[in-house]
């Protein structure tokens, strides 16, 4: 399936609302990133602060998502993390620095997991929202502004 097309679509028919589903999406399953899918939506027409939003309700979504996950499933989450070394990797390191380690929740393929290894290790929600939300808030604001200065 070309995600692109796919993306590409749903935010074509379905304006702010498709960007929030292709921005979740692409923070859990799929093999997406919601800065194009953020971009495209910006190019496409729609005005960049409401690209800006619907982006952050889609991909903070996901991390509430991920999070749950975790903290749902922290059985099964176990058996994946011993079976991939880079959940492996961040695990150790949510396990041993804890916080700090939300401020890389931004980064693309290590920023997803992250966000499920919070909720593994039952990181506060009271600490995890405020950092999390708003590194992929600023994330989108700082993307949008370099392609449309004057949002």
């Amino acid at each position: 399936m070309d995600f692109t097309k796919f993306g590409s679509e749903l935010i074509g028919s379905y304006g702010g609302l498709g960007l929030a589903l292709v921005s979740f999406a692409a923070a859990t399953i799929l093999p997406f990133s919601s800065e194009a899918a953020l971009l495209l939506a910006i190019f496409s027409g729609m005005p960049s602060d409401k690209a800006v939003f619907w982006a952050s309700v889609g991909n903070c979504s996901a991390c509430s998502f991920n999070y749950g996950i975790g903290f749902w499933f922290r059985g099964k989450v176990q058996k994946k993390i011993s079976e991939s070394k880079l959940y492996a990797l961040w695990a150790s390191r949510i396990e041993r620095h804890g916080i700090p380690v939300l401020f890389l929740s931004f980064l693309p393929i290590i920023g997803d997991p992250i966000t499920i290894l919070s909720g593994f290790f039952r990181q506060s929600l009271w600490i995890f929202v405020p950092i999390v939300f708003s590194l992929r808030i600023l994330r989108y604001l700082l993307l949008s502004a370099g392609v449309f200065p004057g949002m």
